[in-house]
C-alpha cells in the first residue's frame, strides 16, 4: 500500500483506514489520474548473513525491506531501483550469460545490448555457441561440473561484474548453487529471469546515459 501511495500521489492507507471508520469512498472525490512516471519496487534481502543459504525464492517471506525506483521512464526508475537495495550496478566488465534452451532466442536482445555497451560476455557452451552464432562475440567458461577454471573461479577473482542465469528442472537448479551463492558473497547483480536480465540491460544503458534525475515525490504530482 505505501508503494502503490507513493507511486500515483493518493493516501491509501489513510484513505482506507477512514473508510473502515464509516466514511464512504465517494467524500473523497477520487479522480482517474493520468500518470507520466513509472514506479519500480526491489525487494531486499538478507541472504549474505545466513552461511550456506541459497538465494533461491520459496513462497514463505525473506525480504527486511523494499525499495522503490520512480521517473519517467521505466528503464531509468529500474536502475534507482537497484541501487536503492544496493546492488552495485556495473558500468562496465563482463556479463555472464546461461541459460536454458528455450531462453536463448529471448535473452538475445539485453545480451546484445550490453555487448554494445561495451561489456565482454562469457557464456557456458550452449549458450556461448548460440550467442557467436546470432552475432554477439562471446567466449566460453566452464560450469563448475566441467572443471577449473569455472565461472565460480571467475567470480571469486573478480572478473565478472553481472549475471544472467536461467534453469530448468531440480537437478540444474542444484547444480547451479555455487554460482547463485559466489554472486551473493562478491555482490555480483544475478538476474535470474528473462524480463530481469532485459530490464537489468536497459537500466544499465540509462546509467551509462547519466539519465538519473533526482526529484522529490511531490515534484511528480504538480497538481497537488
Amino acid at each position: 500500500v505505501p508503494f502503490v501511495a507513493k507511486v500515483v500521489g493518493i493516501p491509501v492507507a489513510k484513505i482506507a483506514a477512514r473508510i473502515m471508520a464509516g466514511e464512504k469512498l465517494a467524500d473523497f472525490k477520487l479522480k482517474p489520474r493520468k500518470l507520466d512516471h513509472v514506479g519500480v519496487k526491489e525487494s531486499v534481502f538478507p541472504f549474505a548473513r545466513f552461511p550456506g543459504v541459497d538465494t533461491v525464492l520459496g513462497p514463505e517471506m525473506k525480504s527486511t525491506g523494499e525499495v522503490m525506483g520512480i521517473d519517467r521512464s521505466f528503464a531509468v526508475a529500474f536502475a534507482k531501483s537497484q541501487l536503492g537495495g544496493g546492488t552495485r550496478v556495473p558500468r562496465k566488465g563482463t556479463v555472464f550469460v546461461s541459460v536454458r534452451e528455450t531462453d536463448k532466442a529471448r535473452i538475445l536482445d539485453a545480451v546484445k545490448l550490453l555487448s554494445s555497451l561495451g561489456f565482454k560476455v562469457i557464456a557456458t557452451s550452449g549458450t556461448q555457441r548460440f550467442l557467436v552464432e546470432n552475432g554477439v562475440p562471446a567466449e566460453k567458461i566452464n560450469k563448475v561440473l566441467e572443471g577449473r577454471p569455472h565461472i565460480v573461479d571467475a567470480i571469486t577473482n573478480g572478473e565478472v561484474q553481472l549475471v544472467f542465469n536461467t534453469t530448468e528442472g531440480p537437478q540444474a537448479l542444484a547444480d547451479s548453487r555455487s554460482l547463485r551463492r559466489a554472486a551473493l558473497l562478491h555482490k555480483v547483480p544475478y538476474y535470474t529471469t528473462l524480463s530481469g536480465a532485459l530490464a537489468a540491460a536497459q537500466g544499465i544503458r540509462a546509467y551509462l546515459g547519466g539519465d538519473l534525475e533526482v526529484r522529490t515525490l511531490q515534484g511528480y504530482f504538480p497538481d497537488l
